[in-house]
């Protein structure tokens, strides 16, 4: 077929032979379809308060299908733009923290490690386990000589903890590499979108190798998402996983984990079976 949308040289792009193959119909209904739910979502936010407001009609892609992509495109470009501007505003904290500018409080890591300078605001401001340590109004008085000991956090633990509150992200390798000793203290320092940050990668990178570390630090931070997830993977890797070193170390340490897995696999076993 001569598509008229995918063919290098269309050769007629006039009714009846301005058609298009599978591929593009199917593409431009995706299109549409998320030009819908985009249009939905916007109309839903949009207050009634005036009828000339800037959210367009939630059936304005379906009057015009494709002829206002281009439009919603270019505003979502915009949008992008306006973002990284915020974002690069922002960053104004990381400079500030590398550069040591106006620092007034130490945190200082549990092995001994040498402290690390932050800012008073920033800590209140990310977590309210800090706001409570540094409030003089709170039930502790405040640290007297200017340092907060974080006992469960190296050095580099801790210095990846400050980078993500200062900047709310982390390199890869970083993240990679403490994402276990950061999402504990996440939670007990009640830091949500360090917790996320850390559950979103541990999700995404699940493999054989550490699915019973992740088992083990959700039991302890009683995360139910992470914990199903591992709990489903290491019913689907029996074998693999109950015959490895790692799992020989693991279990006398986590005998209520060990046993948890046992119980999964014999459900998921007895479910295969009423499905057969």
């Amino acid at each position: 077929m001569d598509c008229s949308i995918c063919s290098s040289m269309p050769f007629m792009l006039r009714p009846p032979r301005n058609t298009i193959c599978g591929a593009c119909y199917e593409g431009a209904k995706s299109v549409i379809t998320l030009m819908n739910k985009i249009e939905g979502d916007h109309s839903k936010a949009a207050t009634d308060k005036s009828s000339n407001s800037m959210v367009s009609s939630p059936n304005s892609c379906k009057a015009q299908p494709l002829a206002n992509l281009l439009k919603m495109v270019n505003s979502m470009k915009e949008v992008e733009v306006e973002l990284n501007k915020k974002l690069n505003f922002l960053c104004g904290f990381v400079t500030a923290f590398r550069e040591q500018i106006h620092t007034d409080i130490h945190l200082k890591p549990g092995n001994n490690g040498p402290p690390i300078p932050a800012h008073r605001a920033l800590l209140a401001a990310r977590s309210e386990i800090f706001k409570n340590m540094l409030d003089s109004d709170g039930c502790k008085a405040p640290p007297s000589d200017d340092t907060i000991t974080l006992p469960e956090l190296n050095h580099d633990e801790l210095e990846s903890l400050l980078e993500f509150l200062y900047s709310g992200s982390l390199a890869s390798e970083k993240l990679e590499k403490h994402v276990y000793s950061l999402f504990l203290a996440a939670d007990k320092y009640e830091i949500p979108y360090l917790q996320e940050f850390c559950e979103r990668h541990m999700l995404s990178s699940l493999n054989l190798s550490n699915v019973l570390d992740v088992l083990e630090i959700s039991d302890v931070c009683s995360n139910k998402t992470l914990k199903e997830t591992a709990l489903n993977f290491i019913v689907r890797n029996m074998e693999d996983i109950v015959f490895s070193a790692k799992y020989e170390a693991f279990a006398p340490k986590n005998a209520h984990l060990s046993v948890q897995i046992t119980r999964a696999f014999l459900l998921d076993a007895k479910n295969r079976r009423i499905n057969a």
